[in-house]
């Protein structure tokens, strides 16, 4: 099945294709047989794509890149005028919050002005970053102004960072559209990678995503503030989190702690706040647990230790496990406020390779007198060090999560 039909030589193009979420969709699409077209504006990740590599770790994801790359039937570009050959065109570019914490609604919109006169009428534009609700409504009134004649559908992606090669043919596919005729396009366009289709209308979904973010970030902020509760009076929190989860299926939901961060689930809560008019108070809290996180972290080892005369290990700088991805990293957070208050910081991860300042694990392992276990890596598990003192909330030492 593919979507491509008239002057299309194209079944889809992905703009911003070269990221964590586009490059996985680009390389599926390919695996079934489609035409894919990859558009983005990073040069070295185009060629990196284009010579059968990744950019960033995603498991299970090369093999796969390469044969689309080997079939022809995959190609990555910095020229814009790709979109125009492709019958759907599926957009996934930043929508970030500034500095204040407020959403930026036009991202969606600028990119796609910034690439208007390749649109043609007849192309199927998906909208597939999360986005501030009404952005789907914005990006239809912005083609109807243009004179284009397209249909926008909002087909949020829900996949985990190092899942995406097993999730986009696994989960069902959220599709939303202003018609019926725009959901069923959307529809078979996302049928090539799933049997199962959930139909919205685009302002449901919109929240869908949102409100799927924020709950996965506020479950993590009381797992978190439970810690807090069990560290401050000396008692573990995983031991008592393994007890009342044991075998009891309505606890079994409860996350361990941990620094809960990345790319999305703060964000997103963030762009849920604004469209309550900042009365959003759940998630409020739930930023203020999980971003405090790390400063909680340093202020109990001051109360034990004398912190301003040691060195302090980071073990683990990406944002999650496995993962070679920095951004929003509590890591860096945890870095910034030891860099003030100890005497020296030292970092490693086996994953991270943009960091120039990450010390091997080994340099680190002997010349720190704290460890930190920032991320839950499954090179850490096991680990011998000694009789450090360490931190590790994560318990993946099984030594307990007291600080």
């Amino acid at each position: 099945m593919t979507e491509s039909s008239g002057p299309f030589d194209l079944d889809a193009v992905v703009v911003g294709g070269c990221g964590h979420v586009g490059l996985p969709l680009a390389i599926a699409f390919a695996s079934r047989g489609m035409r894919v077209g990859i558009y983005d504006i990073n040069q070295a990740a185009v060629d990196t794509v284009n010579a059968g590599e990744l950019p960033f770790q995603e498991d299970g994801a090369l093999d796969v890149l390469r044969k689309g790359l080997a079939d022809d039937l995959l190609h990555a570009t910095t020229d814009p005028a790709v979109i125009a050959r492709a019958a759907a065109v599926v957009i996934v570019v930043g929508t970030p919050v500034d500095e204040h914490l407020n959403p930026n609604p036009h991202a969606v919109g600028r990119s796609i002005e910034g690439a208007i006169e390749h649109y043609r009428d007849g192309q199927l534009v998906v909208l597939r970053s999360t986005v501030y609700p009404g952005v789907t409504r914005n990006v239809e009134r912005l083609f109807e102004r243009r004179g284009v004649e397209v249909e926008v559908a909002f087909c949020p992606e829900r996949i985990a960072e190092g899942k995406a090669m097993t999730e986009l043919y696994s989960l069902p596919q959220i599709v939303s559209g202003r018609s019926q005729g725009v959901r069923d396009r959307a529809g078979k366009l996302f049928g090539n990678l799933t049997d199962q289709i959930v139909e919205l209308e685009p302002e449901e979904a919109e929240l869908a995503k949102l409100f799927t973010n924020t709950w996965r970030y506020i479950k993590f902020a009381a797992a978190n503030q439970f810690f807090v509760m069990a560290n401050d009076h000396g008692l573990d929190f995983e031991r008592i989190r393994s007890a009342l989860s044991h075998d009891y299926p309505r606890a079994a939901d409860m996350p361990g702690a941990g620094f809960a961060a990345g790319p999305c689930l703060f964000k997103d809560t963030m762009q849920l706040a604004a469209f309550s008019d900042n009365s959003f108070v759940l998630g409020h809290s739930a930023m203020l647990v999980n971003e405090g996180l790390p400063l909680y972290v340093v202020t109990h080892l001051e109360k034990k230790l004398d912190l301003e005369n040691l060195r302090v290990g980071i073990l683990g700088m990406a944002f999650k496990g496995e993962s070679d991805d920095i951004r929003s990293s509590l890591s860096y957070k945890l870095k910034r406020i030891l860099e003030f208050r100890a005497a020296e910081v030292l970092c490693t991860d086996p994953h991270v390779t943009v960091d120039d300042t990450l010390l091997p694990l080994e340099e680190v392992l002997e010349r720190a007198d704290v460890l930190i276990l920032a991320a839950p890596h499954r090179a850490y598990r096991g680990l011998d060090t000694g009789d450090k003192q360490v931190v590790d909330i994560w318990n993946l030492l099984g030594r307990g999560t007291t600080v």
